[in-house]
């Protein structure tokens, strides 16, 4: 009765095709004098394979435009993004030189980037963390931004991001070594 109450639960929890049951499973082995030659059914998942890191970019002219400056005021790049996209991210995406240390967690200033004045009035006021970061920030401005917490809105359409001459990497610049 007991292997029987286990072969239902087993049907109702699996199949799509008859197999015998291997030989190697435990419940098999201990059980298989009771089932004789049964087959057991399984119910197999699909599921559609999401990939990481999948991003569908604008058609060219429909997306936010934002220019890429060096501390020279060179043009670097000019990039076309979604809405909600922050700076950092699409930098690394499109190859540009912004650090981004600490992978977006507001932990360093190695995306200290430096916007237009007409676009930084548009941004919702820094948060104190932000700001924590921002003071440690080489070439600090009244426009500065951490790139990482720049999300871009259909607002900051043309905006200019202009990358500091150097950054400050506390943990690479600072590192002290320690003895082991």
């Amino acid at each position: 009765m007991s292997s029987l109450c286990i072969l239902r639960t087993m049907r109702v929890s699996a199949v799509v095709r008859d197999r015998p049951i291997h030989a190697l499973d435990h419940w098999t082995r201990s059980n298989s004098q009771n089932l004789g030659s049964l087959s057991l059914r399984r119910w197999l998942h699909g599921s559609q394979i999401q990939h990481h890191g999948d991003v569908t970019r604008p058609v060219p002219g429909t997306g936010i435009k934002l220019h890429f400056k060096d501390s020279k005021g060179n043009l670097v790049k000019t990039i076309e993004a979604n809405e909600g996209d922050d700076i950092l991210s699409l930098a690394h995406e499109h190859d540009i030189d912004l650090e981004g240390a600490c992978e977006g967690s507001v932990a360093c200033s190695t995306c200290h980037v430096v916007l237009s004045p007409e676009h930084y009035d548009l941004l919702p006021e820094p948060s104190d963390d932000e700001n924590d970061m921002l003071d440690m920030a080489f070439g600090l401005t009244d426009t500065s931004r951490l790139g990482c917490q720049v999300q871009l809105t259909r607002e900051l359409d043309g905006m200019t991001a202009t990358l500091p001459s150097a950054t400050r990497n506390m943990f690479v610049d600072g590192k002290k070594p320690t003895h082991h």
